[in-house]
C-alpha cells in the first residue's frame, strides 16, 4: 500500500481512540518511524503529510538528515551513547532516551539551547528494555534542574509485546500518572506534558490512555522486507 494510504488507516483508527476517550485527534503527533526504509519511502511519507520523522540508528539518522533536513521535525528515539550526543545535538528537535545522569550531563555540556527530551521509562521491568524504573522518575527528574539545557517535556515507554490488551493498557496508564503528577508540580525546566507511548500494534490504546506522540514504523511506511 502507499504511505497515504496508510496515514490514512491509522488517523481513521486515532479518531475512533479519540472518540472512545472524549479527546481531540489534534492532541496527536505522529512520528514516522523510518529506521528500515529508503530515502524514497521517506520521501513518500513526508508528501503524504508526515511531519516528524523518528530514528533510533545514528547512520541511519545521518543519511535522512542529510537528504530531508529542515523539511522534518527529528526526533531520536534510540539508545544514545553519551559520546555520541555531540554528533546529533545541534539536529534533533527531540530526544526520546534520556534515562541517565551521565547524558544528560552530555546533553547540557554539548547543546548552546535547551533540548526537549523525553525520559525513557521501563514501565514493564523487562531486562531486555532501557529505561529507569518507574519508582525513580520523579526523583530523576529533580536531579536534572542543574542542568539549563535539558528541558522535560514528557516521559516515554515501550510497551510488552504481547496480546494482552489489559496489560498493555495498565502500562500506558501508570506512565499517564506518572506525567500527571509530575506535570502537575509546573516546574518550568520539567513541564512534562507530552506521552511518547504506542507503536504499530498497540497505538490505539497508547491513544485511549493519553499517549501525545506516536511512534509508527511498520504500519505507515512498511520496512525493507514489507512496505504493506
Amino acid at each position: 500500500m502507499q504511505v497515504a494510504d496508510n496515514l490514512t488507516n491509522i488517523q481513521t483508527t486515532i479518531q475512533t481512540a479519540c472518540d472512545k476517550c472524549k479527546r481531540n485527534t489534534s492532541e496527536i503527533t505522529i512520528i514516522g518511524v523510518t529506521k528500515y526504509v529508503t530515502i524514497e519511502r521517506t520521501e513518500e511519507a513526508l508528501q503524504a503529510g508526515i511531519q516528524n520523522l523518528g530514528e533510533n540508528r545514528l547512520e541511519g539518522f545521518y543519511e535522512k538528515y542529510e537528504h530531508f533536513r529542515e523539511r522534518a521535525k527529528w526526533h531520536f528515539i534510540g539508545t544514545l551513547q553519551s559520546r555520541k550526543v555531540k554528533d546529533v545535538i545541534d539536529k534533533v528537535d527531540f530526544i526520546h532516551s534520556l534515562d541517565r545522569t551521565s547524558l544528560a550531563k552530555e546533553i547540557n555540556k554539548r547543546s548552546e539551547k535547551p533540548v526537549n527530551c523525553f525520559i525513557q521509562v521501563n514501565v514493564s521491568g523487562e531486562e531486555s528494555k532501557h529505561g529507569i524504573e518507574l519508582s525513580e522518575v520523579e526523583s530523576f527528574i529533580s536531579t536534572l534542574s542543574v542542568y539549563p539545557n535539558i528541558h522535560v517535556v514528557g516521559l516515554m515507554t515501550m510497551a510488552p509485546h504481547t496480546d494482552d490488551q489489559e496489560l498493555l493498557r495498565q502500562t500506558f496508564r501508570l506512565l499517564r500518572e506518572t506525567r500527571d503528577r509530575i506535570s502537575s508540580k509546573q516546574l518550568s525546566s520539567a513541564p512534562c506534558t507530552y506521552l511518547s507511548m504506542g507503536m504499530s500494534n498497540d497505538y490505539q490504546i497508547a491513544v485511549e490512555e493519553g499517549a501525545t506522540h506516536i511512534r509508527i514504523g511498520s504500519n505507515l511506511v512498511g520496512s525493507k522486507t514489507s512496505e504493506v
